[in-house]
């Protein structure tokens, strides 16, 4: 397929022609940039010359000079007998002027976001024909050179959330909705009796009935019809995945390996039983053929563990999905965690997870990258945190990432709002914009290379030390046991478990170079195969000890 494109005389106009040749370049077109302000006769030469598919003009002047030129231009397409498909890049005003010959297939004001133009340039028509693939590979696929978005949404009110859905759908500004329900919701749904309702709300959306999710879907059907998707629960995994399926469709699930346990307290279940109901949730959505998040490593990122317990926990999360038969994994890169983490130390620290997640990959596990702004790094600020937001992701899209997990500029102040919402996706599609035009490669950075290969190298000493606390007759990484076990005695450790009978939390982390590092008594950088060697001494001792 061939494009030719041009400003039309006397308009000069052509940032707008430039994005689009680099857009269709990119879907495989031959793009040819036919020069600046074109008099009619020769646009008419250039088509008799290069023959195109499709002939791309700008005009962004006045609506009367556009008149006269729309005029002049369809009468010389019909006397040379013309069948080329011809669009229009123009103003709002020039548009409408435009829309009376009749002579272009679709018309650009620069309202549209890239996708909608990468949409028209696949074949699906006009703009407003678009079709909203419902899962989401197929999402994935058509949004395809760019990345889908998601933003969480759960208001304390269950009919200020439904109205919220509906208005955010209509916005058009994502593809995928993330509800959000309170924690009574989340622990107790399938439990009413022991649900806290002084604390309902809290978190999230009220959620206590079937009909109130199917409601919640209902009222995203307008707008560009975004998937939906929801918190797996902190217990009941299954029974949640079931009545989620049978509501919302849910796009893909998301599950812990570990977490939603004694551990964070979000739920009383024990850790090694927790791990189990995790690992069957998993198994039980992939022989559905769902999607699975296992939204484990920003867990213990949150909670300032080394940088290097971030990684061993993603390999060690896409190792279990892999086990359990998730064919579609979702890899969630959360970065600005801890909030002081420097963006070369982020790139190198998601470069290794992704190195060491690649080994996992081949014909029956794929894997999806999805990049989010760290929580707790927006400021209260709300000025501040939009200018932390777009910078978040920025740097996130160097990661060439399928998902882009949008996070409400508001949420250092708080919960979003659908306006909040929208701002946020906004502001996160003009980055998207920006940076599909080009930008410098961040990840040959020899500071970013360096901390990807030191944690690579840190990350493997401590999975085979995991690995170490098994048997020979079951899979140590996919033991509960053993991964109980990694976390008591502190192979899997962070500052903020200190107390919690169920972990370690010796830990000591400080931020050095940007990157979150294991520090001794003095404050020092412990190297991982130091830092493991006195844990498993230390283990060996108490484990003779009650021989």
């Amino acid at each position: 397929m061939k494009i030719v494109a041009c400003s039309l005389e006397p308009c000069i106009h052509n940032a707008g022609i430039f994005n689009f040749l680099n857009i269709a370049e990119r879907l495989g077109y031959e793009a040819i940039f036919l020069g600046t302000s074109l008099s009619i006769d020769e646009l008419l030469l250039k088509i008799e010359e290069y023959k195109p598919d499709l002939v791309g003009v700008s005009f962004r002047l006045t609506p009367e000079v556009a008149r006269n030129i729309f005029s002049r231009l369809k009468k010389g397409i019909k006397d040379r007998n013309i069948s080329t498909r011809f669009i229009l890049g123009a103003t709002p005003s020039v548009a409408r002027v435009a829309e009376e010959f009749g002579i272009f297939d679709a018309i650009f004001t620069g309202g549209e976001s890239p996708i909608e133009v990468v949409a028209y340039l696949k074949g699906e028509g006009v703009i407003r024909k678009l079709s909203y693939p419902q899962t989401l590979l197929e999402r994935i696929e058509v949004n395809r050179p760019y990345p889908i978005l998601r933003h969480h949404f759960g208001l304390p009110s269950l009919e200020d959330t439904i109205k919220g859905v509906r208005e955010i759908a209509e916005a058009k500004v994502l593809d995928v909705i993330s509800i959000g329900p309170d924690q009574n919701a989340q622990e107790s749904f399938f439990r009413p009796e022991e649900m806290k309702e002084d604390l309902s709300g809290a978190g999230g959306v009220p959620i206590r009935s079937k009909e109130d999710l199917e409601r919640i879907y209902s009222a995203s059907r307008t707008g560009n019809l975004p998937l939906l998707r929801c918190y797996s629960g902190t217990r009941d995994l299954i029974r949640w995945g079931e009545l989620l399926q049978e509501t919302i469709k849910n796009a893909w699930a998301a599950i812990p390996l570990c977490w939603y346990s004694v551990l964070d307290k979000r739920s009383n279940r024990p850790l090694i039983e927790a791990i189990k109901e995790n690992q069957s949730a998993m198994r039980w959505h992939a022989e559905r053929g769902i999607p699975v998040e296992v939204n484990e490593a920003h867990h213990w990122g949150l909670r300032d563990a080394p940088d290097v317990v971030t990684v061993a926990s993603a390999f060690l999360s896409a190792y279990n999905a892999k086990a359990m038969g998730v064919r579609h994994y979702i890899a969630q890169l959360m970065l600005n965690t801890p909030p002081s983490t420097s963006g070369k130390a982020d790139l190198g620290k998601m470069l290794a997870v992704l190195e060491l997640l690649s080994s996992l990959e081949d014909e029956k596990f794929t894997i999806y990258r999805q990049i989010r702004t760290g929580l707790a790094s927006l400021s209260s600020d709300m000025s501040v945190a939009k200018g932390q937001l777009a910078s978040s992701i920025q740097l996130g899209l160097t990661l060439s990432p399928h998902i882009v997990h949008v996070v409400g500029f508001s949420e250092g102040d708080h919960a979003a709002t659908p306006s909040d919402v929208i701002e946020s996706c906004k502001i996160a599609q003009g980055v998207i914009r920006n940076f599909s035009l080009g930008f410098p490669n961040l990840l040959s950075d020899e500071e970013v290379i360096a901390r990807k290969e030191h944690l690579v190298k840190e990350a493997k000493i401590l999975i085979l030390a995991i690995k170490s606390l098994g048997t020979a007759n079951r899979d140590p990484l996919t033991d509960p046991e053993v991964i109980a076990k990694a976390i008591k005695i502190g192979l899997l450790d962070a500052p903020h478990l200190k107390g919690n009978p169920s972990a370690c939390g010796k830990v000591k982390t400080r931020i050095i170079n940007g990157g979150c590092d294991a520090v001794d008594d003095n404050g020092l950088p412990i190297s991982e195969e130091e830092r493991i060697s006195r844990i498993l001494d230390d283990y060996k001792k108490v484990y003779s000890s009650l021989q």
